[in-house]
């Protein structure tokens, strides 16, 4: 590392004349960008913990990913996608690293899912594990790819379909996992991540593994996922409290039971322990398992677990036989003769499940919502924390001298007193950076006041009415995004009979496929929703207009949202102002980020919903948007797109 760089610090590496001018023929000066990595510096160097907002354009992750090098410490970067993981170790590291007199010691780990296994792989050349000719044909892909690979990473293989089967036999996840006693334990690609890993200053992760390693150590499971570290940066970290809560809780699903008898009757066959008492043992879970999850009827989506001590009474019996089941199951492999290291990973899992089974059933759970899930043929029963703010307070922050939270949609009304309280992080120093862009002139916000409220019958239709309009004017080239998959449907239906634009649905392909489509289809128009208002990255005239159909405050029947909110009114609180007007105003404002991307976009965004301008709340999600140009007349969004 030049020792220019190493002393001067961070203004002199971004400043105007500074080390990243000289290396980059285009560099452009941002005030933000230096800002920010001074607070980043300053953090790092004096152990304290730092939350900036940092709007589009300010380059945040060289922001951060710079002093974190220069800083001699190891840290963690979590980031919010697989894509943004890739892009900081693909694009900014290689960026970073041709500028360095040394190798930069940087790796990334996923979860282990996304590697392949070797050992799976050469069983299955031996072990009828494949069934059907696409099976076979993706098998064949993966073994002459896995004779050359260095990472073993799935994200390799671009001729391996996404919707494959053959992969999940053959992944790295810890479900058989037979550790150090595996034959192929030394060439592992899972074992050569963590090797990576302990030599490296920056490990690049994502908050599903970054937690899952937390909830590990949580457990006293020995070593966990990660190494330890000095620091953490959090990128895109307005996600964290949903994700914390998945890997803090506890969950059991039909699937589950399901990959158990699976497993145990597919290595049972492979190591030569089967028996026609173990395949009786095996078809009485299937039966009590299927019999279980089917008293939780069929309808799809998510509702409360209410009164599970009288639903426990109620199906005593069916209830005991499945835990029995399980044990029964646990005694039969601890009793084997010259039992194979494959074993002990079915044992844990059989216990595992139980247990979780036993917390969901008759555990009082105290601070934690009950809740289920149908979603096609799964099942799935959760108890997820209701507040992690004093988890993350005693587990995370408590626990690493800085942690840095950063992302485009932090602050409220330019405060961060939401994000803090939410999320246990007391004391932290604060940032907001704005935007590098010049809103006003760049976009422009319309909010129709003539429709009816988006609770009345009428507003699907109305609000067709004024898409329609509003693409005429924009030629197609939109997202059209929905809080709802109903509402998305209704308006879809009339809209995409009404203009001349080629129109996609979500659901109608996978999520990589329909903004590829829409990237490369001229005047396209996507209908969607959540998983689409963040995380996607479409620059340029392709995408010049984002219509909203409301503001998107969560549903608040969700029984996670309503325990939260229950929680707040019975601490004296007043959760529509302390919690559900905030994750609206942060969820707005990722849905309308997608729209600027760069210093040449232009484009309109469309809030269809005109509470926020006649409602007094309205003036918290005003003073939390970036300075847009702002209009109540269709007129002015024609004449916007004329110029």
């Amino acid at each position: 590392m030049p020792t220019e760089a190493r002393t001067a610090g961070a203004r002199h590496f971004f400043s105007r004349h500074g080390t990243l001018s000289k290396w980059h023929p285009n560099y452009e000066y941002r005030e933000g960008q230096v800002e920010m990595a001074e607070a980043v510096e300053s953090a790092l160097a004096e152990k304290r913990h730092l939350i900036v907002e940092a709007g589009t354009g300010t380059g945040k992750t060289l922001a951060y990913l710079v002093p974190a090098l220069l800083s001699g410490k190891r840290i963690i970067v979590s980031t919010g996608t697989k894509n943004l993981q890739e892009q900081l170790f693909f694009k900014d590291v290689p960026f970073l690293e041709q500028h360095f007199t040394r190798p930069l010691k940087v790796c990334y780990m996923k979860g282990r899912s996304n590697y392949a296994c070797r050992q799976k792989i050469y069983d299955a050349e031996k072990e009828p594990v494949l069934s059907g000719l696409e099976e076979v044909a993706d098998f064949e892909i993966i073994r002459e790819w896995e004779k050359t690979t260095e990472f073993g990473d799935r994200s390799e293989l671009n001729t391996l379909p996404e919707s494959s089967s053959a992969w999940a036999k053959i992944d790295a996840r810890a479900d058989l996992c037979t550790g150090q006693k595996c034959a192929n334990f030394s060439r592992c690609f899972i074992t050569a991540m963590h090797q990576r890993a302990l030599e490296s200053d920056i490990i690049i992760v994502n908050h599903h593994l970054f937690f899952a390693d937390l909830a590990l150590k949580d457990e006293n499971y020995e070593g966990g996922i990660l190494p330890e570290y000095h620091a953490v940066v959090f990128d895109e970290a307005h996600e964290l409290e949903d994700v914390a809560g998945q890997y803090f809780g506890v969950s059991v699903s039909n699937y589950r039971f399901q990959e158990l008898r699976r497993d145990i009757a597919a290595i049972g066959r492979m190591k030569k322990f089967g028996s026609p008492e173990l395949d009786r043992i095996l078809e009485r879970l299937d039966e009590v398992s299927l019999r279980f999850f089917g008293l939780f009827g069929t309808g799809e989506g998510r509702s409360a677990f209410y009164g599970r001590g009288s639903f426990r009474e109620e199906n005593e019996e069916i209830y005991a036989s499945l835990l029995a089941v399980l044990e029964l199951i646990g005694s039969h492999l601890k009793l084997l003769h010259n039992p194979p290291e494959e074993i002990i990973p079915l044992f844990r899992r059989t216990t595992e499940l139980r247990e979780a089974l036993r917390f969901l059933l008759e555990e009082e759970g105290e601070g934690y919502v009950f809740w289920l899930e149908r979603r096609g043929r799964g099942c799935f029963l959760q108890a997820t924390p209701i507040d992690v703010s004093q988890i993350l307070a005693s587990r995370l922050f408590e626990q690493v001298d800085t942690a840095v939270l950063t992302s485009a949609t932090l602050a409220v009304a330019g405060g961060f007193d939401y994000a803090q309280k939410r999320l246990g992080l007391e004391n932290a120093r604060t940032l907001v950076v704005p935007g590098h862009f010049n809103y006003q002139k760049q976009a422009l916000l319309y909010v129709p006041q003539h429709l009816p409220e988006p609770r009345s019958p009428a507003f699907p239709k109305s609000a067709a009415g004024e898409v329609v309009e509003i693409l005429k004017h924009s030629r197609g080239r939109a997202f059209v995004l929905f809080t709802s998959y109903q509402q998305m449907r209704l308006v879809y239906d009339t809209v995409s009979l009404e203009i001349d634009y080629p129109t996609l649905m979500q659901g109608t392909g996978p999520r990589r496929a329909l903004l590829e489509e829409f990237r490369s289809t001229p005047h396209c128009v996507l209908f969607a929703t959540s998983s689409f208002w963040q995380g996607v990255d479409v620059p340029g005239e392709q995408l010049s207009c984002v219509i909203i159909d409301k503001l998107p405050f969560a549903v608040p029947n969700d029984p996670v949202v309503n325990a939260r909110i229950e929680s707040i009114r019975q601490a004296g609180g007043n959760p529509f102002y302390e919690y559900q007007i905030p994750q609206a105003a942060i969820a707005l404002k990722q849905g309308f980020g997608r729209l600027i991307r760069s210093r040449s976009d232009r484009g309109v965004l469309v809030l269809l919903d005109h509470r926020i301008t006649k409602q007094r709340y309205g003036q918290v999600f005003f003073d939390s948007l970036p300075d847009y140009g702002f209009t109540t007349r269709i007129a002015d969004v024609e004449k916007f797109f004329n110029v």
